[in-house]
């Protein structure tokens, strides 16, 4: 008997594995420490390894192939109906082995170091720009207290938190304004690290073609462009810019029956990150709708006459993203579309 597909269900310290011949027998039904997996994968003949895309995978799949194997990572969403009883490892482990054999199964692209290295700078930064938001609401909330309301906007609230440093607001107590300026020099650090991470982002972006090609759409600047093309680094597992679209959760859910096609609100699957980039950057393009010549703005303005706004940006992020995947499957930057 030789082995053919193997499935393992990562963890932090203990890895289950399930794998089956060409007839479907199994194997191998054993638990691993993390330290053994290498080792013990090292010993095995060239076959099929599947695993869920969470957290580690993408480290594992790059070891793993190193060693010969064929990777895949899958979605852990399209490996649940697999399993056939009770949630647990080994049930988990012979799921993701059966999976991975399925025509039909959708894949998740393996990540090099480079881009994972990318996509940190991403979550750190978004991390950052939290931290940030939370200390302006509390220094709003704690000025608010003593009758001083800032206007929109962070600059507005940095303006007020520089008079206090000067002295200029007399009438705030002075225990209050020693807690409100610690909080300002939180402020001050976190401007500089995030200005710092976007620097390298700008960097890795003057490296990248793919990343300069996204750019080159409406709504998707560096951030976005550096995000999607971190985070996709072979466009050819997706089928088509719909299927792009599906796996970001910016179509809609279905619910149809007998013939009647019923559909919902976006399904909000897969990447939340990027899908919220996305919207970010179709809200821009609506807003300058009214005043853009482009096909592109008398689409939006066509759509704004039928639709909310809301529906509008989505619509338009679901675009933006069937665009992206054509900018990457075909390795041309965007030409916009002429006028009708």
């Amino acid at each position: 008997m030789t082995l053919t597909t193997l499935g393992i269900d990562l963890a932090k310290s203990v890895f289950q594995l399930h794998g089956v011949d060409e007839a479907g027998t199994v194997i191998i039904r054993k638990k691993l420490r993390r330290s053994a997996v290498l080792d013990t994968l090292r010993m095995l003949e060239p076959c099929l390894v599947g695993m869920e895309g969470c957290a580690t995978a993408h480290y594992w799949a790059r070891e793993i192939s190193a060693l010969g194997h064929e990777v895949k990572l899958m979605p852990p969403a399209y490996v649940k109906p697999y399993v056939k009883r009770g949630k647990n490892d080994m049930a988990d482990a012979e799921a993701i082995c059966e999976a991975v054999t399925r025509p039909t199964m959708r894949f998740v692209p393996i990540k090099s170091a480079e881009r994972q290295g990318v996509l940190v700078l991403h979550r750190t930064r978004d991390l950052l720009m939290r931290q940030r938001t939370m200390l302006l609401n509390a220094v709003r909330g704690h000025l608010a207290e003593f009758g001083l309301i800032a206007p929109q906007g962070p600059r507005k609230v940095m303006e007020l938190v520089a008079q206090m440093r000067e002295g200029a607001r007399a009438d705030l107590p002075e225990i209050a304004r020693t807690a409100l300026l610690g909080i300002g020099l939180q402020l001050d650090a976190l401007a500089r690290q995030i200005h710092a991470l976007e620097r390298q982002l700008l960097t890795w972006h003057r490296q990248d073609a793919a990343s300069q090609r996204l750019e080159t759409i409406p709504g998707v600047g560096i951030i976005t462009a550096t995000a999607l093309a971190a985070s996709i680094p072979d466009p050819s597992v997706f089928c088509s810019g719909r299927q792009f679209a599906a796996f970001l959760g910016l179509t809609p859910r279905q619910n149809s029956s007998g013939g009647k096609d019923r559909l919902g609100r976006i399904s909000k699957m897969g990447d939340g990150y990027l899908r919220r980039l996305l919207v970010i950057g179709a809200t821009s393009v609506i807003r300058r709708a009214e005043t853009n010549p482009s096909a592109t703005g008398a689409w939006v303005r066509s759509l704004l006459t039928r639709k909310p706004p809301r529906v509008t940006t989505v619509a338009m992020a679901n675009k933006t993203a069937r665009i992206a995947w054509a900018v990457l499957a075909r390795g041309e930057a965007y030409r916009a579309p002429a006028m009708a």
